[in-house]
């Protein structure tokens, strides 16, 4: 087996090609953030950016993407933006995940949403469910599951969709438009929502807001940036930027404006948007991982992904653990118990207010 490192500006059409074709064949990796096209737009911002490809017997049989960071630390690519990580392969190659590493270079490998199926899922590691929307058999039968196990959710929804029509103006969705204008007020939403919520605000950086511009100039049939709004009178009330494969979106940013809170605009939008999904030919929409009330009301189910680690005896193994294991295990604590979220999430909430007070 032999593994060459490239950056993924150097993957030439027929790795491209092979890449996509091994994707496309697994279920498992049916998720745009294991998309070449993913990695090779980060490559372009992220000078960090690596492919190891794996070769055996002439044949390619696997593509690694990874970010290699000081004393050999390796991270997914977009560490900390992305809700599938790992090595997309063929599913009968054996591959040493120990070997694998050493190739690239790295002392440690670590991950937060690991998918299925994977060499690198080591003997110690947690999973997390994933929730998802399931339109395989179409919006008809998604519309009867949410009557059927969220009936109070959806009419509601419905009701309140009809009332801010009522007071405020007609509703229009648009479903994968590439204007950047509305991109621009959801990224402002979202900025609000991280400052409110205590959280770091990721379009603070640069080379995040510019990923996220570049991919939504990415549109091809087996990969897509996909905005999504919804407009009531003409002007934009919440929507979501994600990314997609052939037959699945993943959700990425969602936010609204909060001033039309009170009619549960993010309910509306996502409803709006799975519908639209569905017909363009969207078999699954994977929200991703993370404990969120309007998840649960929709969900038709969960897939799994890991955290954890895979790591040689090293140095900087062993720095990596000092730093990071301990934090993990506690945050981990956190989110395993409800009375310790809901008041880390309350200081995080006051924190965010205060700051705001501040920066007026």
């Amino acid at each position: 087996m032999r593994i060459t490192l490239v950056q993924p500006r150097d993957l030439g059409q027929p790795e491209v090609t092979r890449w996509r074709a091994l994707q496309e064949a697994d279920a498992a990796f049916d998720n745009p953030f294991l998309s070449p096209e993913f990695t090779i737009t980060v490559g372009e911002l992220r000078e960090q950016t690596r492919v190891a490809v794996v070769e055996d017997g002439g044949e390619l049989v696997g593509f690694f993407p990874f970010e290699r960071h000081p004393l050999g630390i390796g991270k997914p690519v977009a560490a900390g933006l992305t809700d599938a990580q790992g090595l997309v392969h063929a599913k009968d190659a054996e591959i040493d995940p120990q070997a694998l590493i050493r190739a690239c270079g790295l002392s440690v490998f670590e991950f937060d949403h690991l998918v299925a199926g994977q060499p690198l899922l080591a003997e110690r590691h947690t999973l997390y469910p994933s929730p998802i929307i399931d339109l395989s058999d179409g919006w008809a039968a998604y519309t009867e599951f949410l009557k059927a196990n969220s009936g109070k959710t959806y009419k509601s929804t419905l009701a309140k969709s009809r009332k801010l029509q009522r007071d405020v103006g007609p509703l229009r969705h648009d479903y994968a438009t590439t204007d950047p204008e509305p991109l621009r007020a959801l990224l402002g939403w979202k900025t609000d929502q991280y400052r409110r919520t205590g959280r770091t605000d990721r379009f603070a950086i640069r080379w995040i807001v510019e990923l996220v511009e570049r991919l939504l100039a990415t549109q091809t049939e087996s990969f897509a940036g996909v905005l999504d709004m919804v407009h009531v009178d003409g002007a934009p009330v919440a929507g979501h930027f994600g990314l997609r494969t052939r037959t699945t979106l993943v959700g990425w940013f969602p936010a609204y404006d909060t001033a039309y809170a009170k009619f549960s605009p993010g309910l509306i939008h996502h409803l709006a948007m799975a519908e639209a999904a569905s017909a363009a030919g969207i078999q699954m929409i994977d929200m991703g991982r993370g404990d969120k009330e309007y998840k649960e009301k929709l969900k038709t189910g969960e897939l799994q992904v890991a955290e954890g680690r895979v790591a040689r005896a090293s140095a900087g193994a062993g720095v990596h653990w000092m730093l990071r294991v301990p934090v993990r295990k506690a945050r981990g604590a956190v989110m395993a118990n409800p009375l310790l979220l809901k008041t880390a999430d309350r200081a995080l909430k006051t924190y965010g207010r205060l700051r705001t007070a501040l920066s007026a």
